[in-house]
């Protein structure tokens, strides 16, 4: 597994993201990595993360692969555009999807302190 989906999932519990308390559920994300695919799960209990390479029937799936997650996590690539687009699947409750959004980093082209807005202008 490459070093950037590893820092992920062992930081993840570590930076409390505020998730709403009613947030509660099972994800698994399944990476696949040529012939070999690698499970994380996250469990979300009133807000807290926990990370774990197994566990119970998820209630959530987000299946991809290894460099598509890699450039989620890196802020390389937006999250809801590559489900979109068919590079990444989910399966089963799509709003722990849009929950843990949050966690990944936010696009590299646009600055910090740059609004979302600033950003769209450069763009067109």
């Amino acid at each position: 597994m490459a070093e950037p989906t590893r820092d992920f999932f062992a930081t993840l519990a570590q930076r409390h993201q505020p998730l709403p308390e009613g947030v509660t559920g099972l994800m698994r994300f399944d990476l696949a990595d040529g012939e070999r695919t690698e499970h994380w799960y996250l469990a979300i209990r009133k807000g807290e993360v926990t990370v774990s390479h197994q566990g119970p029937d998820p209630d959530c799936t987000v299946s991809t692969g290894l460099a598509t997650f890699e450039a989620i996590v890196s802020g390389k690539m937006n999250a809801m555009a590559a489900v979109l687009r068919g590079a990444v699947e989910i399966q089963g409750r799509f709003a722990l999807m849009t929950a843990v959004q949050r966690f990944f980093a936010a696009p590299a082209e646009c600055a910090p302190d740059e609004p979302a807005a600033g950003y769209a202008r450069r763009l067109s």
